[in-house]
């Protein structure tokens, strides 16, 4: 069996047309072009607005044009991560699904459920024509997992909806109306490679293997950062064995947990088998910090041809310091909500070579003041290092409203259509566009929900099929509650 023979057929034939269209952040020109060309063959109003997102416009059924205008959102673009062995070309390749038992997943790669089920369920709503609903809208945003590029560029006379259902949640019965802020902290400095000494040798070191995940989902987890342990390795190389720095490379996407970390050094030859030592010491020590949370952890190392440069010296003592001392993982949970993470940063990227250093961390924050406070926490030890610190991509936290009309409805038809699970309203740690939508839409009622996703922003990524079976009929019922004006 195969996704296009799952049950509802209106979401996983529309989920698997996307999975044949390359749409990863940054390169979404492929699945702009479909879904337009998609909307024009099934006649339904559609057009690219001026901040590259999609926007179609679907008129009431007959007799309900006196409902409240809904605006069903998701974001096109998906996360490109793949285990160490695919070849797979996220700008070219389509997405190869697999079924698992209840699971849908992808071989060796994102699955790009995130947010591929939402837009799978608004293509499923718009093409229909025996459904019962109000005017409604749709919103289908561009980049929303680098800048959320999409959204702060909206445009204010865009959308007339009054109610916004963002389809981008993960967990089928959970309603969210709130979520953390966000902001993309940017440290580079630039310097002179020098030559290696003569008679050093050089060698590749790789971390891979890690489980990684969503830094807004999965940051309170414990899984490791390749990147910080890498920092621990490297600065005790450098302690013992004379290592210098000449390349690094780690994670490529700032809201992902990085899985991967690689470095070349060089080294005095007479200190090579003690350096081999350190990486077996760091391999059982890592292992052992992380059992029962990294069982496929790989480090290893391997002799290779001496590059022609290098860090200078001070300059590679310093941004090594900054590395290790640099805030990553939960800062802090929600004072009053102990359950859900208020701050955190996640060490995201690093890339160090050619005359080059570029780091970025995103940090998270559902309060304005502990926001401010992570970036003076990040922007002190990467100074002190010497570094430029520069912040883009940011967005404010979505306040809850817990008296939100559209939430009551939700849970109401929720628990009437599946009464043996009840609905949870809940407020988040992942960055949702509600937040900047309703700065631009301050009248529109907001609320985040969807079928159950798991390890998002990973390999490992999965969609619960039963949960899309209970989705789907909920947000069918729900559109033909959706109240009057």
């Amino acid at each position: 069996m195969t996704i296009r023979e799952l049950q509802p057929k209106a979401v996983w034939e529309n989920f698997y047309l996307l999975t044949q269209v390359p749409r990863p952040s940054g390169h979404l020109e492929k699945v702009q072009q479909f879904l337009l060309q998609w909307a024009k063959e099934r006649g339904i109003e559609a057009w690219k607005d001026g901040a590259e997102n999609i926007v179609m416009r679907k008129p009431a059924t007959p007799g309900m044009e006196d409902r409240k205008t809904a605006v069903l959102q998701a974001h096109m673009d998906m996360v490109p991560q793949k285990i160490d062995e695919s070849n797979h070309n996220f700008e070219t390749d389509p997405i190869e699904t697999y079924i698992d038992g209840e699971w849908v997943r992808a071989k060796g790669t994102t699955l790009g459920s995130d947010d591929g089920m939402g837009v799978a369920a608004i293509m499923g709503i718009f093409e229909s024509k025996d459904l019962k609903h109000g005017p409604l809208e749709a919103l289908i945003t561009a980049d929303e997992e680098t800048c959320m590029y999409g959204v702060n560029h909206l445009s204010a006379d865009t959308l007339k909806g009054d109610i916004l259902l963002n389809i981008d949640n993960e967990t089928l019965g959970e309603f969210v109306i709130g979520s953390a802020g966000g902001v993309n902290i940017n440290c580079t400095l630039g310097y002179k490679e020098v030559a290696p000494e003569e008679g050093d040798v050089a060698v590749r070191i790789t971390l891979k293997n890690l489980r990684g995940g969503h830094s807004g989902l999965e940051i309170n987890e414990g899984r490791a950062n390749a990147n910080k342990l890498m920092a621990r390795l490297v600065r005790q190389a450098i302690i013992d064995d004379d290592a210098r720095l000449c390349s690094w490379q780690g994670g490529n996407m700032r809201n992902a947990i990085p899985r991967t970390a690689e470095v070349v050094l060089t080294i005095p030859r007479e200190n090579l088998d003690d350096l081999r030592e350190l990486v077996d010491y760091c391999r059982e020590t890592f292992t052992q910090e992380y059992r029962g949370v990294e069982s496929e952890m790989a480090l290893f190392i391997e002799e290779i041809a001496l590059p022609e440069g290098q860090v200078p010296e001070e300059i590679q003592d310093n941004v090594i310091d900054a590395l290790v001392a640099c805030h990553d993982g939960v800062l802090r949970n929600i004072p009053s909500i102990p359950s859900v993470v208020e701050t955190s940063s996640n060490l995201g990227i690093v890339k160090i070579g050619q005359g080059e250093v570029s780091i970025l961390i995103l940090a998270r924050s559902s309060s304005e003041t502990m926001m401010e406070y992570i970036q003076e926490m990040q922007e002190s030890c990467f100074s002190m290092a010497g570094m430029k610190v520069t912040y883009d991509g940011q967005y404010g936290a979505w306040q809850p409203n817990f008296d939100s009309p559209i939430t009551a409805k939700m849970v109401e038809v929720y628990n009437r259509l599946y009464p043996d699970t009840p609905a949870r309203v809940e407020v988040c740690h992942a960055g949702l566009e509600c937040s900047i939508i309703g700065g631009v839409y301050p009248h529109m009622d907001l609320v985040s929900f969807g079928p159950t996703l798991r390890s998002p922003h990973t390999p490992d990524e999965r969609c619960l099929i039963p949960s899309v079976a209970k989705f789907w009929p909920f947000l069918v019922t729900l559109l033909e509650e959706i109240p009057v004006k």
